[in-house]
């Protein structure tokens, strides 16, 4: 397979909302199957009011991978904000005193990374997530992953990150999640994306 010409677009919290449509596309194609199962937190309309709730944060950050003019993915997420960074009180786990205070520019969470299923398996996961992460500020990121889903899990331990604790969110029917971190700045990285 040849190497891929691959680029991206980001946008802020008001620029992501413009891009709504095609959000929810690159979302119903990457989770196809989990949108089309019966759990309610996987459904479209769950997936947008989580959406427009997380555009409402402050550095809120999109990016979306193309190849040409075809959307290949997209990874967003927004930096946590003090004291308590809004996650930390669905913990299921304690964790070290003090690793919960936030200062609005220690913690940015990762939200998601989706690849359409046309991309998958060419590190277009890869190259979304050290465009978004690589120019982070801040001392530290951390993402959600079901400890079920076993292929996410692997990529993002190759990756580097690590377990610090569980998490049920405060959504409804939210499920159980593990929380990873990863220490910023990333070490530079080079990203083979693969062509068809």
């Amino acid at each position: 397979m040849a190497d891929l010409e691959l680029s991206f677009r980001r946008y802020d919290r008001i620029g992501a909302r413009e891009q709504r449509d095609l959000i929810v596309g690159i979302y119903t194609d990457a989770y196809a199957d989990a949108v089309n199962s019966a759990d309610p937190f996987e459904t479209v309309d769950a997936f947008l009011t989580r959406f427009d709730a997380y555009t409402r944060h402050d550095g809120f950050d999109l990016v979306i991978a193309y190849h040409g003019e075809e959307p290949m993915g997209q990874t967003f997420g927004w930096p946590l904000s003090p004291p308590d960074g809004g996650w930390w009180r669905y913990l299921t786990a304690e964790v070290e005193p003090g690793w919960t205070h936030e200062t609005g520019r220690r913690t940015f969470a990762l939200s998601e990374i989706m690849v359409c299923r046309a991309w998958t398996g060419r590190g277009v996961a890869r190259a979304l997530h050290d465009e978004l992460l690589g120019g982070r500020r801040e001392t530290r990121a951390v993402l959600l992953v079901r400890p079920d889903n076993e292929n996410a899990y692997r990529a993002y331990r190759r990756w580097g990150w690590s377990k610090i604790s569980r998490l049920r969110g405060g959504w409804e029917d939210a499920p159980l999640f593990d929380v990873l971190t990863i220490d910023l700045p990333l070490a530079p990285k080079s990203v083979r994306v693969e062509g068809k």
